[in-house]
């Protein structure tokens, strides 16, 4: 098992974090994903929310990111963000689903070590 991640955040304005990690847990678009060394290939869509770049000296980074991309291949993860930054954009993504009380909910949630509870989006019919 490798012990880091080379890890790449990029937005339109400029490369905001380039360096290694021993993990990532990342907004996609449809809940938290975290990634590991050694994990799968892997692409999902950004939702918004906190980056996490755990640190190889054991402290994490936190990068906040609206919309875009990540990739995961052979421990190199590349988020390419429509935002990312150290505080939430002025203006988000059109498709941005953004609740800021949600996102203060999860980091307590999260300082705790606790999982919040979140409801599944309900599918409606297209008859």
């Amino acid at each position: 098992m490798a012990s880091n991640l080379t890890v790449r955040v990029v937005s339109p304005e400029r490369e905001v974090f380039r360096g290694a990690a021993t993990a990532v847990v990342a907004p996609a678009w449809d809940g938290l994903v975290g990634i590991f060394p050694d994990h799968a290939p892997f692409i999902t869509l950004l939702g918004v929310g906190k980056l996490r770049i755990d640190l190889p000296g054991g402290w994490p980074q936190w990068i906040f990111v609206a919309g875009g991309v990540m990739k995961v291949e052979e421990n190199r993860i590349i988020v390419l963000a429509e935002y990312a930054g150290d505080k939430p954009p002025e203006k988000l993504p059109v498709e941005a689903d953004f609740d800021p009380e949600e996102l203060e909910a999860e980091e307590k949630a999260a300082a705790k070590g606790k999982k919040p509870v979140k409801e599944a989006p309900t599918q409606r019919s297209t008859e």
